[in-house]
């Protein structure tokens, strides 16, 4: 198959959702049941097409690499806006224009297909678990401009249109998360996880305008190029690392990472099923392909804050996923935290590993998330069969022994479980190894707070495992604390059982390693490149041994080598940083792989010793340790300090500036225009008084004059008028004589 023919494809799997979306928001209603089974046909048809793509991808022959890339993609662009103009770039007049595109490498296919797994399985669930809603054919419809809008972003080469997609992503969001808007929370949550996203995505476009004004293109490859050729923004590295840094601004908003990671655990008032794919497959993993896609251009400083950020963010999610009782929200704590992982993946250099968690966790949490819908469709209904409209459905404190009465969703929750806790022969054990090795080997070859990364990962992995099989041992072991509701609770329908089946089977190693304990031995980490960053090795300070300057051997002069050789010699001289931490992540291995799996089964003992056997009784614990458990329980307190010292005095502050341009500019503007009326309408009447009428009766005064003079001439005698007549032609006689 022809890189062409990829590319024909690749659109059509963009814009089958978009028809989806179309088609069901104008005939939804009058379209058979709605349209469900259609618009979940399309998506697996789509799913197909997606694989096609994948396996195509991976066939086609390795190219030569080009700046920011181990090889040079496929694309297809056209010409959207063209200025007439040019911007100077390298002594260069460049035409300034803007080009919008699609390009296909092995990023995008099995993004593609991570995508459509996700969305297919949740379209089907969401068959049985939306079933009677009154708005059932317009949230399929929605469903599609979600998958549409995050497909949008993966298949892209440029920033502008990937801006686009991503602010359609907010967009789609907004309308999933507040789908009962009928309902306070859920109208609440989903306007604030607009806002919050606004603050990231401010910061993003500023970021790409940077670079923009700087290389007059939004394209990856050319700006790349540039980067690569000495060209840094504005003449600066600094300038690079403001851009770099800004333009993560946007992940920090749509992977809720600290300081803007609280909008996601409220995010839970949608639909389960849409919780499902904004945590698996959309909307936060749409931050951390961000980060991956503009890896090459990120200097050393950015990466340090990205690395730094990841680690806090998956420390303080962890730690408050402890202690709540709210099964999705441990859930969206627990996303949050491997968004975290994720992230400082890419902070450290482990790149293929970040990659490789983010498929993985698509399909565990997926699952996790679709059987906690499962659970909680479960709950709703025994608490209709007992009239108890009061009690949560979705507070494991009114579960357990339910895997008694739903047997398929315990064994693919605890499946998922295992997965998410990075235990062997299940896929998060070989994406989180590396992504610990990484982080271990970072942290010894940079030394200082560096060191602070790994630890903080491996007490992230232990505190993971910890909290899952609370929630695992609270919701479907032991017996049920509500035993009214417990009577009326059964299976969930085959629609449902079937997504959570194939998810908790594609969150087993064999997918992605034929090697249950090395995931480089798979063909994900083989097909998965690492892109030669295009800073050079200004962030490996590790690299030839020691730290060195390399204010000068961040970019390569091109003027001194022509084209194919600056690529190579590019590609030499940023992979031997990049190789230096290779070698020693692979050195890392295996402690790293003892360390976790220390720390998951401790994390794992740990929960069965509190909540099972209850050798250490937890409601004791959390008397003797209130305070902390208070503060845990309370999400670190992030709402009520940003209510209290950002949202209200933002508001107070607003109000204030607000009533001081509205006294002082508007009012004086309005009085202003009044006095201006009130002075036109006096130079009116001045004008009218002494110029119209003033003419007027200097018009009457003259006629009235000349009338009075010639009435003393009528005299009614002859001789006077014949004695006027020769007085007047003689008159006439002699002006003719004057002037002739």
């Amino acid at each position: 198959m022809t890189a062409d023919t990829l590319i024909t494809l690749v659109l059509i799997v963009l814009f089958v959702p978009l028809f989806s979306f179309a088609l069901l928001l104008a005939f939804g209603k009058r379209l058979p049941r709605k349209g469900d089974v259609i618009a979940t046909g399309l998506m697996f048809a789509n799913l197909a097409l997606a694989v096609v793509v994948l396996v195509g991808t991976l066939n086609l022959p390795e190219a030569a690499p080009i700046p920011g890339f181990p090889h040079e993609p496929p694309q297809a662009s056209f010409t959207w806006v063209d200025f007439q103009s040019s911007i100077t770039v390298m002594e260069q007049d460049i035409p300034l224009r803007i080009e919008l595109g699609v390009l296909l490498d092995p990023l995008v296919a099995i993004m593609l297909v991570v995508v459509m797994i996700i969305t297919a399985l949740v379209h089907l669930f969401s068959i049985g678990y939306m079933k009677g809603d009154p708005k059932y054919h317009r949230y399929f419809a929605y469903l599609g401009i979600f998958a549409f809008s995050m497909l949008g972003i993966v298949v892209t080469n440029n920033f502008l249109m990937m801006y686009a997609a991503w602010e359609l992503v907010g967009l789609s969001s907004y309308l999933l998360i507040g789908f009962w808007y009928e309902k306070p929370m859920p109208a609440y949550a989903g306007t604030k996880a607009f806002l919050v996203n606004r603050i990231g995505d401010i910061g993003m476009w500023t970021g790409i305008l940077i670079l923009f004004t700087s290389y007059g293109t939004f394209r990856f490859d050319e700006i790349f190029a540039y980067i690569a050729a000495g060209q840094l923004p504005f003449g600066s590295e600094a300038w690079l690392t403001a851009a770099g840094i800004l333009i993560f601004m946007g992940a920090i908003g749509k992977s809720a990472q600290f300081p803007l990671h609280t909008w996601l655990p409220d995010a839970m008032e949608g639909p389960t099923p849409v919780s499902a794919l904004i945590h698996a497959a959309t909307m936060v993993a749409a931050g951390v392909y961000l980060v991956a896609r503009t890896f090459p251009m990120m200097s050393g400083g950015a990466l340090i804050v990205i690395a730094s950020i990841g680690t806090i963010t998956a420390f303080v999610a962890a730690t408050i996923a402890l202690v709540q009782n709210d099964i999705k929200k441990v859930l969206a704590y627990s996303t949050v935290s491997q968004l975290g992982y994720m992230v400082l993946a890419l902070g450290v250099g482990a790149y293929t590993a970040a990659f490789f968690h983010l498929v993985t966790h698509a399909m565990f949490k997926a699952c996790l998330f679709l059987g906690s819908g499962s659970v909680i469709h479960a709950m709703h209904d025994g608490l209709h069969h007992i009239d108890d409209h009061d009690s949560d459905a979705q507070d494991i404190r009114n579960m357990g022994g339910l895997a008694k009465k739903m047997p398929v969703t315990f064994a693919t929750f605890l499946v998922a479980t295992l997965a998410i806790s990075g235990v062997p022969i299940f896929s998060g054990f070989l994406s989180k190894d590396e992504i610990l090795a990484g982080a271990w080997a970072f942290g010894g070859l940079q030394g200082e707070l560096s060191v602070l990364i790994p630890w903080i990962g491996f007490i992230v992995a232990a505190m993971t495992a910890f909290y899952m099989f609370r929630l695992v041992i609270l919701t479907f072991l032991g017996e049920s604390k509500r035993p009214d509701i417990f009577a009326h609770i059964h299976e969930s329908p085959m629609t449902m059982k079937i997504p959570i089946i194939v998810l908790a089977t594609l969150s087993l190693w064999v997918f992605y390693s034929f090697n249950p304990f090395s995931g480089p031995s798979g063909w994900f980490v083989k097909t998965v490149e690492t892109p030669v960053t295009v800073t050079g090795d200004q962030w490996y300070p590790f690299s030839h041994g020691g730290v060195h300057d390399t204010e000068h051997e961040a970019v390569l002069d091109m003027e001194e080598h022509d084209a194919v050789h600056g690529i190579e010699t590019a590609v030499a001289e940023t992979h031997a940083g990049q190789e230096t931490l290779a070698h020693a992540t692979h050195e890392a291995h295996i402690p790293a792989m003892i360390a976790s799996l220390l720390l998951a089964t401790a994390g794992i003992l740990f929960a069965f010793a509190m909540y099972s056997r209850k050798l250490l009784d937890p409601d004791r614990l959390a008397a003797k340790l209130r305070p902390v458990h208070t503060f845990l329980l309370n999400k670190w307190y992030f709402d009520e300090i940003y209510e209290q010292w950002v949202v209200i005095p933002g508001l107070l502050a607003f109000t204030r500036i607000t009533y001081w341009f509205d006294a002082h500019i508007i009012d004086g503007a309005v009085n202003g225009a009044a006095a201006v009326t009130r002075l036109q309408s006096r130079i009116s009447g001045l004008f009218d008084k002494w110029v119209v009428d003033g003419f007027v009766n200097l018009v009457a005064y003259v006629v009235g004059f000349f009338g009075i003079l010639l009435k003393k001439t009528q005299t009614g005698r002859i001789q006077a008028y014949i004695a006027f007549v020769l007085t007047g032609v003689v008159a006439l006689i002699y002006l003719f004589g004057i002037f002739r």
